[in-house]
């Protein structure tokens, strides 16, 4: 090639990266900010933190004020959720309590120099099969009035409703398991069709949450290499069509879905993504920046999946580590976050999707309680009562930790002691008479963490989850009930 060509080509492959770095660094992949959490950083420290490091889009569970009121101002691209236990009141067929719920949460921060919410999202996965149908009836109308609630208020061109779906809406049969082959779920098929009518009709998007840890997790025989993308020896053949990863065949799979459903060209959001840290044999710190970065670079490169080709709209899955979610899924489900809990950064991670080993910025700020530690009292000698203390406080407490495979799983019986109590007397606030437990437990300022293995100080001045949402409630029902007396006048 002459030197002329060659000159030209690296200032077109320079000019590309440049935009590319413009356009993606940050503002083509968002993030969801879970909030279950005993003690919760600061808000306005984390969005801070969200635009240092270039996140320009973020999906939130549900209405905070604290959370929403940080980011006024920010530009930052929110998604708002409403949770399931909201739809039963929200599809009533009044629409009263869709109205005062737009109203309070959405309205009074849409303007100028406001909040940027750009989406609602209409419960959380309400099609699950351990739901047992629950939601099945609740989930169109509820969605129809919050969009014709957004159109009421003026906001309906420019905030969309959607539905968060998990990826089991949709499946291929065990006998021909490849995407063409797949549909949407037999029994939902005829609702999540209507779901799909007002998501047109409406031009907003449809919604989905995928997780191809949860794949390695049940199942395994389950290639290993297949979860990433960073090649397989063994590639999925579907017609014309090679799948080096999961991700990319469960994605098609929901294309095809939508083509036999109708809407071929219906515009998808992944909601949903990530890799845990802890919590399981496969859920470590290795694997997770593995996925994470090979999602960045895939999703943010343009060539897509087989069937659908640009860049991918992707919410990673999660900002920080929830220490109260329920476990019932697995012990993972409180490790997702690519930050601890008081959101320093687990691992380096490129949110352009070029790979470059850049470090991510930390919550700055941050007030922890004082570096002392509750652990087995050294001296003890009877030690009969030893397992139920340690169950009545990992019982209240997070010892996830412990499990098998994962990074505190190598501690000694004694070690297992003393990460358990230290747990309860953390999430306690450091109270002296939470360090007892009969006389087996100290406190100390010797750090206990081995290794992997680090025994938390908690943030101080954190507040309760229970009281928090019990709020949240009480504010909703009172909207609702002034709505209504309203109505009656």
């Amino acid at each position: 090639m002459a030197s002329t060509e060659l000159d030209s080509h690296y200032v077109l492959v320079l000019f590309i990266t440049v935009f590319l770095a413009m356009v993606c660094d940050g503002t083509c992949v968002g993030v969801n900010w879970g909030t279950m959490a005993t003690h919760q950083l600061p808000p306005d420290r984390v969005v801070e933190m969200l635009r240092a490091n270039g996140f320009k889009k973020l999906k939130l569970f549900e209405y905070d004020e604290r959370i929403l009121g940080a980011l006024i101002g920010s530009d930052i691209e929110v998604m708002l959720g409403i949770p399931n236990y909201m739809l039963k009141e929200l599809s009533e067929d009044s629409g009263v309590a869709a109205a005062s719920w737009v109203d309070a949460n959405v309205s009074s921060y849409c303007y100028t120099g406001g909040v940027h919410i750009k989406y609602v999202a209409v419960g959380n996965e309400p099609f699950l099969r351990t739901y047992n149908g629950t939601y099945l009836d609740l989930i169109l109308p509820a969605l129809k009035n919050i969009q014709q609630a957004l159109n009421h208020f003026g906001l309906g061109s420019h905030v969309k409703a959607t539905v968060p779906f998990n990826a089991d809406i949709y499946n291929s049969p065990e006998s021909n398991p490849v995407p063409s082959a797949g549909d949407f779920r037999p029994e939902a098929r005829e609702l999540t069709i209507e779901i799909l009518q007002f998501l047109h009709l409406n031009d907003a998007p449809f919604t989905v949450n995928i997780y191809p840890f949860l794949s390695l997790y049940g199942n395994n025989y389950f290639p290993m290499d297949f979860a990433f993308f960073d090649g397989t020896s063994k590639p999925l053949r579907d017609g014309d069509m090679i799948y080096t990863n999961v991700f990319d065949a469960n994605l098609d799979t929901l294309v095809w879905a939508l083509d036999k459903a109708g809407y071929p060209d219906m515009q998808i959001i992944v909601g949903e993504v990530g890799w845990p840290t802890d919590g399981d044999k496969n859920a470590n710190i290795k694997n997770a920046k593995r996925f994470n970065q090979g999602m960045l670079q895939h999703a943010l490169s343009g060539h897509g999946s087989p069937l659908r080709k640009g860049i991918i709209d992707v919410y990673l899955f999660s900002l920080v580590d929830e220490n109260a979610k329920s476990i019932a899924p697995g012990s993972f489900e409180r490790h997702w976050g690519i930050f601890e809990f008081d959101g320093k950064p687990k691992y380096e991670l490129d949110l352009s999707g070029f790979k470059d080993n850049k470090g991510l910025t930390p919550v700055e700020g941050v007030r922890y309680m004082d570096k002392q530690w509750c652990v087995l009292n050294p001296h003890a000698d009877d030690l009969v009562d030893l397992p139920d203390s340690i169950d009545y406080a990992c019982s209240l407490s997070d010892c996830t930790p412990l499990g098998y495979g994962s990074s505190c799983n190598q501690l000694s019986a004694q070690g297992n002691a003393s990460y358990a109590f230290n747990m309860y007397y953390q999430l306690n606030g450091q109270r002296e008479w939470d360090c007892d437990f009969s006389g087996l437990a100290i406190v100390t300022d010797k750090d206990p963490s081995e290794g992997d293995c680090q025994f938390p100080v908690m943030i101080d001045q954190g507040h309760s989850l229970l009281v928090h949402r019990g709020f949240s409630a009480m504010l909703f029902t009172f909207f609702v009930g002034y709505i209504e007396f309203l109505i009656l006048l």
